[in-house]
């Protein structure tokens, strides 16, 4: 006894298979998203002398005091932004210098912008990678060649506190751990001077300014009020006007994000024609889904038989437009078919076969006879379609001379 086939060919259900397809999308969707925000998603808050580091060294702690005075602050990772940014540009520069910063170019920085000398230096704890393990002075002549950007015979100094100074901004009573670092140049302008140097430099001819001392805006210093208090007179003095955001630097500290393809296809103005494919695909695949009946059947690019070379010939005349000039040829064609049904003598003048078929159409009370017909189809034709209805009546005509044989 034989078996029973089985139905279905089908091992999945409708059902199964939108799952499998559905998941199948989102897991997608998922690695393609995490390769354009990874960078983003990663923490970044480790020891050093950048914007996002928390610990001592770091200027985390500024970006909380900015954002608590209620001021705008951006943490820039674009290379970009440092030769174009609309409000104050912040360089906290490493104890390293601008080594990693290989197309740094001094003369295209944004302005305003405020350059903080390094003075100290570190390690991270291994444990916990976020903490300062040991911080140590940094040699004074590690840090003039730093500054060395901005004057090469820029010297730098130590002193003790110097107590209150005065500022564009006020009076000021900054705490400086250890020494207070300053510098010397016969080629940057003073703005603020203190006892034995200058705490705050400019470049000639440009709002570009060099801090000496990171101990003013750095998270240790910060903890004192004084130094918090003259960070945020310092901002405030920098600005062109109150609104403008404050932007902090970190590409020179090793986290430059370059442009991402696949972040620009989310974002303005390429954020409409990315929603409008992304709909095209679903419906594209919705309608593949629901496509109901067996697929169309694979046909032979080049067919074979009579019906294939009428077809291929109509189309040659009409690529070529030469159907208005086939309706003579037409008639011609009919004429010698009915010559032979008629029995007529093939060698029969066209004067001869006319009177035939005429008397003939008249003894079958037809309701035209050869010599209207042919007359339709010697004279203009309109277009197409009067072609086809001319050829058409002609065609019925002969089948009804010819019995409809």
């Amino acid at each position: 006894m034989s078996e029973r086939l089985p139905q279905e060919t089908n091992p999945f259900s409708a059902i199964t298979s939108a799952v499998m397809i559905g998941v199948g999308l989102m897991v997608f969707i998922a690695i393609f998203a995490l390769l354009g925000w990874s960078p983003d998603l990663a923490n970044k808050n480790r020891a050093g002398q950048h914007p996002y580091s928390s610990s001592a060294l770091g200027y985390g702690g500024l970006v909380k005091l900015l954002e608590a005075d209620g001021q705008t602050v951006n943490v820039s990772r674009l290379a970009s932004s440092l030769e174009y940014t609309d409000g104050v540009l912040v360089l906290t520069l490493p104890r390293y210098g601008l080594n990693r910063a290989t197309e740094f170019d001094l003369e295209n920085v944004s302005e305003p912008a405020l350059y903080v000398l390094p003075k100290w230096s570190g390690f991270a704890d291994r444990e916990k990678p976020s903490w300062q393990k040991d911080t140590d002075l940094m040699d004074r002549r590690s840090v003039a060649l730093v500054a060395q950007e901005f004057d090469p015979d820029i010297a730098i100094w130590r002193l003790r506190n110097p107590g209150r100074i005065r500022t564009p901004f006020g009076s000021q009573s900054p705490k400086f751990e250890h020494e207070m670092q300053v510098l010397e140049s016969e080629v940057l302008e003073t703005v603020i001077e203190t006892p034995g140097g200058t705490l705050l430099a400019k470049l000639p001819g440009r709002d570009i300014y060099i801090l000496s001392d990171p101990d003013v805006v750095n998270t240790f210093g910060l903890a004192r009020s004084e130094n918090a208090r003259m960070a945020l007179g310092l901002m405030d003095w920098l600005k062109y006007f109150p609104e403008q955001p404050v932007t902090l630097d970190a590409t020179i500290h090793g986290f430059e994000r370059s442009e991402s393809l696949l972040r620009a296809i989310f974002d303005v103005p390429f954020l409409g024609a990315t929603m409008i494919a992304l709909a095209t695909m679903l419906l594209i695949t919705w309608g593949a889904f629901i496509r109901f009946g067996p697929p169309n059947r694979e046909e032979r690019v080049l067919s074979f038989g009579k019906k294939a070379l009428a077809e291929s010939s109509a189309g040659l005349i009409s690529m070529a437009r030469r159907e208005s000039q086939m309706a003579p040829g037409y008639a011609q064609t009919v004429q010698r078919d009915l010559t032979k049904r008629l029995g007529l003598p093939p060698h029969t003048s066209p004067e001869a076969f006319a009177q035939t078929a005429d008397r003939i159409a008249e003894q079958k009370d037809l309701s035209s006879n050869w010599s209207q017909q042919k007359d339709r189809l010697t004279t203009p034709i309109a277009g197409r379609n009067d072609l086809r209805d001319k050829a058409l009546a002609l065609w019925r005509w002969r089948k009804e001379m010819s019995d409809g044989n």
